[in-house]
């Protein structure tokens, strides 16, 4: 059965592909021929039909993720429901379930069932878990522990994989050579090292490429080549690890690609501001222009209870300079399993970063937005200006909270308005 891709290749277009373009507002040829090239992606099972698809890549807007997910301390299957549901209704434009805690297939076939979005997943976690229930240890976990995970949730309709292949024995050599001071922070980067470690053996997701790229052709699934040496601090960052890494997954891109799958890179991480543009540029380089998808990233580590804007900062940076994805982060991050609110403030400020980007890379759609929402400042229509934000029942709670002596004006100027003054004849 043809991928997305195959099709491309052919000249040919899709539902999916027309609607897409619609709704980037592109020419549905340049998609296709941007598709063919591995520089778009429309993560989507073909045994699913999502009812919002989204293109991710080269001439498509900023697009973001948020991450929702049990933990072994948080185990609340309707709690996630309406994390789904409220970043969905904020502007999510995929999810990730990362459950780690209870009934791993129970919850993403109940957040699949729910999601109108594409859905991502890291199946090593279900792999570990299974094992560590089986055999007493994840050590134990096999290789047929881990296809088995990815041709289950590949069945149920699952849209893309973040797929941990990147970490190698000699990836994992480059790390003793050049010491970090945090080492790995990802998780499945984590396990994936202490199992080659362990077992003295290659990893499976790397070793049996092939098998990952043959069963994503079946589905049509997205691989999303996870960074499990991404920087976990400013001070790790861009170092010979994290490089030597991103060269290994640019080469695993461009097999995907040849084979017909779609391909996704996953980015840092903890970044300064001043090394942002060179991770996009040698990304771009070393990965054949194939989509980027970034965690953040942040721009500081002494942002706990705030790193959302951290990222915020860090996202609008990095799609300003070519990233294509956002991983959403929260107020949460380094401190807990995040809430619905956490949830909330995550995706906001991930869109905000993302619009921003948008206008940077001179998307006639961004600035069009911007331009109704000045007119309506300008004219002090409130209402517009309250539906156009991001968090409409915030602009109108906050709206209302203050009573201005003045008519249509707020009560930071009351009659020193200066849009006012400037419109008196």
């Amino acid at each position: 059965m043809r991928t997305l891709v195959d099709i491309a290749r052919a000249g040919k277009s899709t539902s999916l592909i027309g609607k897409i373009a619609k709704k980037e507002n592109i020419d549905k040829k340049l998609l296709i021929k941007l598709i063919a090239e591995g520089k778009v992606v429309i993560p989507a099972n073909r045994k699913r039909n999502i009812k919002s698809p989204c293109g991710i890549g080269r001439m498509m807007s900023v697009k973001i993720n948020a991450n929702i997910g049990s933990s072994p301390d948080n185990i609340n299957l309707k709690g996630e429901i309406k994390k789904l549901k409220t970043a969905i209704s904020f502007g999510a434009d995929t999810v990730m379930d990362l459950s780690v805690g209870g009934n791993i297939r129970k919850i993403q076939n109940s957040i699949l069932a729910h999601s109108s979005v594409p859905l991502g997943t890291v199946p090593i976690y279900e792999a570990a878990i299974n094992a560590q229930k089986k055999y007493g240890s994840f050590f134990k976990m096999t290789r047929n522990d881990i296809f088995e995970v990815l041709k289950t949730q590949a069945e149920n309709g699952v849209d893309f994989f973040t797929i941990h292949c990147g970490i190698t024995k000699k990836t994992l050599n480059c790390l003793n050579n050049y010491p970090r001071l945090m080492g790995i922070v990802s998780r499945g980067g984590a396990i994936t090292a202490s199992w080659i470690k362990r077992n003295k053996k290659e990893n499976p997701l790397f070793e049996y490429f092939d098998d990952v790229l043959k069963i994503a052709r079946v589905y049509d699934i997205t691989l999303s080549l996870g960074d499990g040496l991404r920087p976990g601090t400013v001070l790790d960052a861009t170092d010979r690890p994290q490089i030597a890494e991103l060269k290994l997954l640019g080469m695993l891109a461009e097999k995907a690609q040849k084979n017909g799958v779609q391909v996704i890179i996953e980015g840092p991480g903890h970044i300064p501001i001043n090394q942002i543009k060179k991770n996009i540029t040698l990304q771009k380089k070393y990965c054949h222009g194939a989509p980027f998808y970034v965690l953040g990233p942040l721009v500081t580590d002494i942002g706990l209870g705030y790193d959302h804007i951290s990222a915020a900062i860090g996202s609008g940076i990095a799609a300003a300079h070519g990233a294509d994805y956002l991983c959403f982060v929260t107020p949460a991050e380094h401190l807990k399993l995040p809430e619905l609110e956490d949830i909330k403030q995550g995706v906001i400020a991930s869109k905000i970063a993302a619009h921003s980007g948008d206008l940077a890379r001179g998307s006639a759609q961004a600035w069009a937005k911007d331009k109704i929402m000045s007119t309506a400042r300008m004219k002090r229509k409130w209402q517009q200006q309250i539906a156009m934000s991001f968090d409409p029942q915030k602009a109108r709670m906050g709206r209302a909270s203050s009573t201005p002596k003045v008519k249509d004006v707020c009560t930071m100027c009351g009659d020193f308005c200066s849009l006012k003054l400037m419109d008196e004849k």
